[in-house]
């Protein structure tokens, strides 16, 4: 799934910020709890839990962060 991330187009790297938990440690565990996650691989946007048992197209995911980020930055008025 990092690798889905990090193979976004450059225009929405510059919008997001990228956090890894490793599962093998307590922090990992700890925030998939939190997340209330029961598998894996899961994504979280803007620390919602958005998909889980599934990797998303690439389109999808930049398609859906590009909202978020208007959604935020702009308010909803400007997002059909």
């Amino acid at each position: 799934m990092a690798e889905s991330v990090k193979a976004l187009p450059e225009e929405i790297q510059q919008l997001i910020e990228v956090y890894e938990w490793d599962m093998r440690t307590r922090e990992g565990v700890q925030r998939f709890r939190e997340l209330k996650a029961k598998s894996l691989p899961t994504v979280a946007l803007d620390w919602e839990l958005k998909y889980e048992s599934l990797i998303p197209m690439q389109e999808e995911l930049a398609e859906e962060i590009r909202l978020r980020y208007q959604r935020k930055n702009m308010g909803d008025n400007h997002v059909p």
